[in-house]
């Protein structure tokens, strides 16, 4: 049990420490260095930690998947800053940047994918497969458009400013909005389908 914990706490620090790295080396690429002044252009765990989303939801989560109860295992690191306009062409980087995130967590995905073998024991087995979700399901869940998650990046970046501008002013309630679609069964409904189908396409089943 300790082994399994632990497996999944290292992948799920992987998984989102990686998507934040990400988020900071494409906008350093693309002409903002603020993630590297602010010393958080690193894959040092220490820097990216955020003590809700990266301890206490995915401690909590992690345990009562262990006591039996199906729970989804997700998380965030703490953003990487990311001064938009000092990016060479802000709306079109803006969405690059956005997506340097989930498109690392599909890399991820793929890789371990490629590892899934019947010939390994069981506990890795498991381990191999949940690896491949975890990316899938970060991936999948932050391109949600619901600011400040990825998808509303790319949706702030194709629309014109006029109507950007409001949009993104949903950020302030952002977290409430996703938590009560939560609640409502957007994982069920919307999400889990599309990391099955990934999954599939990667010839990993989930079932």
């Amino acid at each position: 049990m300790f082994i399994e914990i632990a497996g999944v706490i290292f992948i799920l620090f992987f998984a989102v420490i990686l998507h934040e790295y990400a988020h900071g080396w494409m906008a350093f690429r693309l002409g903002d260095p603020t993630a590297k002044l602010a010393g958080r252009l690193t894959l040092n765990p220490l820097k990216h930690i955020d003590l809700v989303g990266t301890i206490i939801l995915p401690g909590i989560l992690i345990t009562l998947r262990f006591l039996g109860y199906q729970t989804f295992i997700f998380g965030w690191a703490k953003p990487v800053p990311v001064n938009f306009m000092r990016l060479k062409n802000p709306r079109r980087d803006m969405i690059l940047v956005a997506l340097a995130g989930p498109a690392i967590n599909i890399i991820l995905a793929v890789i371990f994918s490629r590892f899934v073998s019947l010939d390994m024991s069981f506990q890795y087995f498991q381990l191999v497969v949940l690896a491949v979700f975890i990316n899938l399901l970060l991936a999948v869940f932050n391109m949600i458009p619901i600011p400040p998650l990825d998808g509303s990046r790319v949706v702030a970046g194709l629309l014109s400013p006029k109507l950007a501008i409001p949009y993104s002013r949903l950020e302030r309630f952002g977290i409430i909005i996703v938590f009560g679609l939560l609640y409502l069964g957007m994982f069920e409904r919307f999400v889990l389908p599309v990391v099955d189908y990934l999954g599939n396409l990667l010839g990993v089943n989930f079932k």
